[in-house]
């Protein structure tokens, strides 16, 4: 994979390189500068319309740079998902030069330039901090978490502000240069996901930078620098302190983005998938072969098969299997301190399980509704006696409870294996083969028919 980028990079860090370099690139402070001829990024590869921002923003006299994710995936030969922009124009002189610019965020205040689908993002280049600086450009917390980060700088402290050291790459469509503040190209060539700055001081600025240094790792199939790695695990509590809502959304850039398998696997090995689901956390053993595990573990790699063959995922799928066996044991608890019939304690042990995995992530009610129609048929798939599997198979959710099924049968075995194996059959089966499937069941006698309670005697006494 990074083929591409190491030939490149060895052009301008090896020793034998030096004196083509001093000709043909320059140092100023600690920037080093690589002309066209040096590296591989071409503006065809780059977004139509970034290029109009980032010319449109040096015609009016500003500084204007593509930065971050964008230069970094065109210097590993992929394909970026978006493009960002920075300058040192305000995000209020930003949108005068953009009618189609709208201004977002307190705690960042960045300009989104709409192109119909596509937004360009543009931040202006941030500064450092002071205590000199007025509460409203910047605020920090007692525990050093940073409330607001409004203020303005150069693009050198831009650069030294940002998160990972291959983020903190600087293309200008002025001169067609690529810039270098601080080691990125080094960091690409060997495969190091590296920190700016010291390492813990950073992470209580952001706690979420964690779970960055976790997707990047996993996404560039790269290794965390040591130093960057050491706080992790016990700085992993600050999570807490990050809203729900924006954990949420980690969540699915950590797991439903091509690589959540890999990226599962750090979060444990750092500590940190506790934080996002500590009710799934509870069912790990140190053998890595409960069923939670194993239900988990092959949810993620069929997720991923599927990003990897373009098809699309719903999140509303990922939670109602990894959280099936929380909540199958929260039922059967109700079932017997309670003594309720088991699908009356499972529709309680529905909400416990919803209500108590959005304290540390708001997933949306849009969500839960279509996690809690998959779970509901599971109860409803073994009862598939005569219409009723017809209309089971016509309800929106059936495909998605029918996948699950099948992840509990390679699992449990047994009855849960007949039932998916009976399912599987009779979605393929022409209709008169269903029809004696159908028969066939009718003969058998009922395992799970409820007993009748006795009827009350409502007679008036004489």
């Amino acid at each position: 994979m990074f083929t591409r980028v190491a030939n490149f990079c060895r052009k301008v860090l090896t020793r034998e390189s030096d004196s083509d370099i001093q000709e043909q690139s320059h140092t100023v402070n600690d920037v080093v500068i690589i002309p066209r001829a040096q590296h591989t990024i071409s503006r065809k590869d780059i977004s139509d319309n970034a290029l109009k921002v980032l010319y449109r923003l040096n015609k009016s006299g500003y500084e204007a740079y593509l930065v971050g994710g964008g230069v970094r995936d065109l210097l590993l030969n992929k394909k970026p998902k978006d493009f960002d922009i920075t300058t040192n124009a305000t995000p209020e002189q930003v949108r005068k030069l953009f009618r189609n610019c709208r201004l977002i965020g307190r705690r960042f205040r960045l300009a989104h330039i709409m192109f119909g689908p596509e937004i360009i993002e543009v931040a202006t280049f941030r500064g450092v901090h002071s205590d000199n600086n007025d509460k409203n450009e910047s605020q920090q917390a007692n525990n050093g978490m940073l409330l607001r980060d409004n203020v303005y700088g150069s693009i050198t402290e831009d650069a030294h502000r940002r998160d990972f050291t291959v983020n903190s790459l600087y293309y200008s469509a002025d001169d067609f240069t690529l810039r270098d503040f601080t080691g990125g190209l080094q960091d690409l060539q060997q495969g190091v996901i590296r920190l700016i700055g010291d390492p813990e001081t950073r992470y209580r600025e952001d706690p979420v930078r964690m779970l960055r240094a976790i997707r990047f790792a996993a996404k560039l199939d790269m290794r965390i620098e040591t130093v960057t790695a050491e706080p992790i695990t016990r700085l992993a509590h600050l999570l807490r302190e990050i809203p729900p809502a924006r954990l949420f959304e980690e969540a699915l850039k950590l797991l439903q983005a091509g690589y959540g398998y890999p990226t599962y696997q750090l979060l444990r090995e750092q500590n940190l998938f506790k934080a996002l689901f500590p009710l799934i956390d509870k069912h790990f053993t140190p053998q890595g072969d409960s069923n939670m595990e194993k239900i988990l573990g092959q949810v993620l790699k069929n997720t991923d098969q599927r990003l990897q063959n373009g098809k699309r995922v719903n999140p509303a799928f990922l939670f109602a299997a990894m959280l099936w066996y929380p909540l199958v044991e929260r039922a059967q608890e109700l079932t017997q301190e309670s003594g309720l019939a088991y699908y009356d304690a499972f529709a309680l042990a529905m909400n416990d399980i919803l209500d108590e995995q959005c304290l540390t992530l708001a997933i949306p009610k849009r969500i839960t509704s279509l996690v809690r129609d998959i779970w509901q048929l599971q109860l409803r798939l073994p009862r598939r006696q005569g219409k009723k599997a017809y209309k089971l198979m016509e309800h929106p959710k059936f495909r998605a409870s029918f996948d699950l099924l099948l992840l509990r049968a390679e699992i449990e075995k047994g009855e849960v294996q007949k039932l998916s194996y009976w399912w599987d059959e009779f979605q393929q089966a022409d209709m008169q083969r269903q029809k004696t499937m159908l028969n066939v069941l009718g003969d058998e006698p009922s395992r799970h028919r409820r007993s009748r309670r006795p009827r009350k005697n409502t007679a008036k006494p004489q």
